[in-house]
């Protein structure tokens, strides 16, 4: 049955699979950033508030999804009717793409150490040993601008398609998606058509970590 919360629902949890939050996918729609606020999804007087067929056209053609996969989100009996965004808010250590390639920050596998890490919080809670990372540059055109701030779980589990920011031996910092993982290859895809896809040796990778969401 389709209903208020459904509706609300699968747009949270299309913002999650394309690693944004709520108000990053309305941004990213070029719609107003608090329009999918959840102070937007009821009137003054309480009633319920539907979000326009504009606003979900929109947010299929920025995320490149379609609409069967939106449907299937609205469909899918395991979504929760609330948000699929934890709830709460935590601090965790922030730090530019530049830096993180300097060396010094991180451990070998991926997660934050050392000094030098600047603390911002977050507008939800963030996995155990989660930090942001702030986009420098367009190389992440169109999905990620300059600014924008990537949430990163080294211990979140990774499959085929996950957006994912790479730290190579060489110092090289890079999000991209996982289109492959062996033993001894890691494939990815280039965020931007301008830049090219890359396939690198699993010795030439220092670490890799999923973005599981981003804060624009």
């Amino acid at each position: 049955m389709l209903s208020h919360e459904r509706v609300w629902a699968a747009i949270d949890a299309l913002a999650a699979r394309y690693s944004l939050s709520a108000s990053g996918l309305a941004k990213r729609a070029g719609l107003d950033s608090t329009a999918f606020n959840r102070s937007k999804r009821q009137s003054a007087d309480g009633r319920p508030r539907w979000p326009s067929t504009e606003s979900l056209a929109k947010i299929i053609e920025a995320t490149n999804s379609s609409v069967d996969e939106f449907f299937a989100l609205l469909d899918d009996r395991k979504l929760p009717a609330s948000s699929s965004r934890p709830q709460g808010t935590s601090t965790v250590p922030f730090i530019g793409f530049a830096q993180a390639g300097a060396g010094g920050f991180f451990d070998d596998a991926g997660f934050p150490s050392g000094h030098g890490w600047d603390l911002i919080e977050l507008p939800a809670a963030a996995g155990e040993g989660s930090y942001a990372l702030q986009v420098q540059g367009d190389s992440m055109l169109p999905l990620y601008r300059h600014g924008d701030m990537l949430v990163v779980q080294p211990s979140a589990p990774l499959r085929k398609g996950d957006r994912v920011v790479v730290k190579t031996t060489s110092g090289e910092v890079m999000a991209k998606v996982l289109d492959r993982r062996t033993a001894t290859v890691v494939e990815l895809l280039s965020l931007n058509p301008d830049h090219p896809h890359r396939s690198l040796a699993a010795s030439e990778i220092e670490w890799l970590a999923r973005i599981v969401w981003a804060s624009q």
